[in-house]
């Protein structure tokens, strides 16, 4: 007899493999945040993960069991029974879980969790997990009200205490929201990936300068910026500490990484001045020339304007990192003429490589790069934005 396979099963991987081989609890409770949690377990399975449910009556009141079960391709937990899950998935046992997601957690469940008690197969599931030392990860999911009341807020600081990594909620609207399933997957990943930048400080430079020619009009570069945030994304996921410095840009920006703004070259060069960082990607398209810019507003009326342009010093030049990854971008050149112009980057700002592509060789979503080392090597690399960035995350780890 032949066994199918369960529609989740082909979602495995079609993402990344980030997750792959770990075992993820999803743990659900009453919040109207559950709806998302179908969403939730997908985007984990994309990225590899098998994922198992366990619910609480009050969370099996907003979403059906069967609608976990379809999204985990899993029996879902809603009693603890003769099979003592929790044991089985969060005890002290082989092939246990590698995590235990809470995601919506409830003040009702965060603070029951905080005491000890366990009267609720979500929480019967934590108390075990605390014990045997596997991570949790709590999601907090409630009206404002709820989150703001001082003994909440103590039972989430106690849950800290005890190594309980706490996913901060979106507020707006009067209520403590779950963050985006963005978010939650790259918290999870951080938490539970391959690891091997955590202690490191990482800095991402992306978007386009924008150099102002009067108070209305400015002078820009081509970027969308998306490279620049899955590089942070990247580097994030690995458990490096991440900041991504952002000119203008065309992608989303993503929630839980520390965000610094920059519109003009000379707003990027008061940021950088004396800064020090482990490793610094920097695919920003910073102008190279600015203009002397005039107040107010140039007339339109005239029939023929003349814009003179001052050479900006190269900025990546007197960055000081452990590690300096440079990018050159081109348009309709050869090669040979690509791989030329990084190489004269890599000996002038002393890069451990560079990362080169041709304008016309970048979509939306998708790019191609080579990258270009010191002894004249080069790797190229082709897929989506994400794929691009891991890869050259790959690099840099092992360049460390």
């Amino acid at each position: 007899m032949i066994s199918a396979m369960h529609p989740a099963d082909h979602l495995r991987g079609t993402k990344s493999d980030k997750l792959k081989g770990r075992k993820i609890v999803l743990g659900v409770t009453g919040s109207i945040a559950a709806v998302e949690t179908v969403k939730l377990c997908r985007e984990l399975i994309r990225h590899g993960a098998e994922v198992h449910a366990v619910m609480s009556k009050d969370a099996q009141v907003i979403i059906h069991p069967w609608a976990l079960e379809f999204a985990t391709g899993r029996p879902v937990t809603t009693e603890i029974d003769g099979r003592v899950q929790h044991v089985a998935f969060c005890g002290d046992v082989p092939d246990k879980a590698d995590l235990l997601l809470i995601a919506p957690a409830t003040a009702n469940t965060i603070s029951k969790i905080a005491c000890g008690i366990d009267d609720t197969p979500v929480t019967t599931f934590a108390t075990t997990a605390l014990g045997s030392g596997i991570p949790v990860m709590l999601v907090p999911a409630m009206h404002y009200s709820m989150m703001a009341h001082k003994i909440v807020l103590q039972n989430i600081k106690v849950l800290e205490k005890l190594g309980v990594q706490v996913i901060a909620p979106k507020v707006e609207e009067s209520k403590a929201k779950m963050p985006s399933i963005d978010t939650i997957v790259s918290s999870v990943i951080a938490a539970i990936g391959k690891q091997d930048l955590v202690g490191r400080k990482v800095l991402v430079i992306a978007g386009a300068t924008e150099e102002p020619i009067d108070d209305i009009r400015v002078v820009s570069n081509r970027s969308t910026g998306e490279t620049g945030v899955e590089l942070a994304r990247a580097a994030h996921e690995r458990g490096a500490s991440v900041e991504l410095w952002m000119g203008r840009h065309e992608t989303e920006l993503p929630e839980h990484i520390k965000i610094t703004r920059f519109s003009s070259f000379n707003d990027l060069a008061r940021m950088a001045k004396g800064k020090r960082f482990d490793i610094v990607f920097f695919p920003a398209a910073v102008s190279d020339f600015s203009p002397k810019k005039v107040e107010g507003k140039i007339s339109s009326e005239l029939s023929k304007l003349t814009i003179d342009l001052k050479r900006n010093p190269k900025l990546i030049d007197s960055m000081k990192a452990k590690m300096m990854v440079g990018f050159k971008a081109q348009a309709k050149v050869s090669d040979e003429k690509l791989i030329a112009e990084s190489m004269k980057l890599l000996k002038r700002a002393k890069c451990a490589f560079v990362v080169a592509n041709k304008m016309e060789n970048v979509k939306a979503g998708r790019t191609s790069v080579v990258i270009v080392e010191k002894d004249g090597n080069t790797e190229l690399i082709e897929g989506t934005k994400q794929q691009v960035a891991d890869r050259i995350m790959d690099k840099a780890v092992r360049m460390m």
